[in-house]
Order: C-alpha cells, then sequence, then structure tokens
C-alpha cells in the first residue's frame, strides 16, 4: 500500500458506497486449513507440494462457481489433525461436510466434490487476509476476535480472501452464503442473533452467493420493501428477462439496472481507479400468488 494513501474501506465508506449486490457468486467451497503463512496469492504462495496444489487446483475446477480458500484458528496451531471442509451454498439445501487429515498429502486422496461425513452447525468466515488487503487486517482481526468470544466451538475461523475487501470487516455465513460487510466487533453480535433466529440483519447484508449480482440487488429490495427477512421468506423464481421472487404470499417482480458508480480504489493496492459498478432495483409488480 504507498504511503499516505487512504486505506480502501474508508474511501469505499466516504463514498456511500451501497454494500448490496457485492456478494461474490459461489455454489461450492473448499476450505483447508492451512497454519503457514498466507502470501498475497494464498495457495500459490503457500509451502503445500507442487502435488497438492494442482489437486486442489483440480478439485476447484471441477465444478463452476467454486470458491477454494484458507482457514485457520490461532488456538488450533498444536493439533495434530489439520480440517477440510467443503460443501454447497445453494438457495435451498446447502450441506458442509468435513475430515481430518494428518498431512497435507492426505489432500491427494480426497474428492471434495461428492458428500463426506456432514457438518450439523454454520461456519462463520471472517476474512482476516492482511497480505492480500491491509483493510482485511485491521477490520477482519477484531470481528474474528469478538465472533469467537459469542459463537460456539468451531464455528468462527480466519479465512483468506473472499472478495470485497473496501468493505470489511467481511463475514460469510455457510452453508447459507451469506456475505456481511463492514461489520465492527459491535455489529457482530446483532448480525449473529438475526442469524441464528432465521434472519438476515439488512444493515451489513451484502448478498446471498447463490444469485448473480443484479439478482441480489432485487433480493434486497424485495426484503427492504415487504420486511421478508426471514432467511427462507424468498424464493427465485426467474433471473431474467426481469427478476422474480415469490414470499409471504405474493410474487415480486423487479426491474434492475446497473451504472458505474464514483472512480474508487477496489483495494488498497489497486494501480489505478475504477468504476465500481452500482445496482438499482425498481419492484414494478406486486401481485398475489
Amino acid at each position: 500500500m504507498p504511503a499516505g494513501r487512504p486505506f480502501c474501506s474508508d474511501v469505499s465508506l466516504e463514498n456511500d458506497e451501497p454494500l448490496a449486490a457485492t456478494a461474490s457468486r459461489v455454489d461450492h467451497w473448499i476450505l483447508v486449513e492451512y497454519r503457514g503463512l498466507w502470501s498475497r496469492d494464498a495457495l500459490a504462495g503457500s509451502g503445500l507440494s507442487d502435488q497438492v496444489k494442482q489437486r486442489l487446483r483440480e478439485q476447484a475446477a471441477a465444478r463452476p462457481h467454486t470458491k477454494l480458500l484458507f482457514i485457520r484458528r490461532t488456538e488450533r496451531r498444536g493439533r495434530p489433525e489439520l480440517a477440510v471442509l467443503w460443501g454447497s451454498s445453494s438457495e435451498r439445501g446447502g450441506a458442509l461436510f468435513r475430515t481430518a487429515i494428518e498431512s497435507y498429502e492426505d489432500v491427494l486422496a480426497l474428492d471434495v466434490t461428492v458428500p463426506g461425513e456432514p457438518l450439523e452447525h454454520p461456519l462463520l468466515l471472517v476474512c482476516t487476509h492482511g497480505k492480500h488487503d491491509p483493510c482485511c487486517a485491521r477490520h477482519g482481526r477484531p470481528l474474528y476476535q469478538a465472533l469467537a468470544e459469542l459463537a460456539e466451538d468451531d464455528w468462527v475461523w480466519q479465512v483468506s480472501h473472499v472478495g470485497g475487501d473496501r468493505f470489511a470487516g467481511n463475514l460469510v455465513v455457510l452453508p447459507d452464503g451469506l456475505y456481511f460487510g463492514r461489520v465492527t466487533p459491535a455489529a457482530a453480535w446483532p448480525v449473529l442473533d438475526e442469524y441464528l433466529a432465521g434472519r438476515i440483519q439488512l444493515e451489513h447484508y451484502r448478498g446471498r452467493t447463490a444469485y448473480g449480482f443484479a439478482t441480489q440487488a432485487a433480493e434486497r429490495a424485495v426484503r427492504q420493501s415487504a420486511g421478508l427477512v426471514g432467511l427462507a421468506d424468498l424464493e427465485l423464481e426467474q433471473e431474467r428477462p426481469i427478476v422474480a421472487f415469490r414470499g409471504g404470499g405474493r410474487r415480486f417482480e423487479v426491474d434492475v439496472t446497473a451504472a458505474p458508480g464514483p472512480l474508487s480504489s477496489l483495494t488498497c493496492s489497486s494501480e489505478g481507479l475504477r468504476h465500481p459498478r452500482r445496482y438499482a432495483a425498481r419492484i414494478l409488480r406486486e401481485s398475489a400468488v
């Protein structure tokens, strides 16, 4: 990060950049506990063997919209086993699986494109990947500590780059695939409490990974307008030519437009400025079903 340059998260906040419709599109997840140093490119810069790196890349490429990430918990450094978790985050029926390995070479025999031992609790992933962007460490580490004090053991993990550094502190909740941004330690409990009650706290909600950006914008508009904040309150019916959701006994048709936002640094290390896209959603029709 160049000296004297403002943090990208500060610039985003000053520009009043909306959080809505900024979640990465992800259908499948591969999470590997890696206790070594995380370089900017976590996998490429890791100490894993070339064979293990290649195996992980192949597993990630086997299905579209798969995200491969490193995870860690500082209190697990002395444990002999390493955790590998994987799963999906579809709109309905998302699931997570887990296994324990003795060494990273055991990854060569794993197939994380098929179900395994079910994980019976949610995962709260906090991006603390400071080598990728200092905002992730600056905001992510205090958020991780706050959530670790609130949630059950093994629910909360530090995670490598999840996308949207300028929205740090970033929290991803699996298997529902919910992205939250600008979550401070003080906001950790309201976000978690609402989630445990089966609801989405809209103030910090970036979107759902099962949807594309335009659909995320439409979902946010419907939830905010109709007060449908329950996780299962909405069901996506179609994404084109307009977005349509069903929920609360009603059908919502939503038009979404996109326009470039103000020039901004998308990350602290960005060499140039870009116009991050902003989405505007308008409910065209609401009808009973």
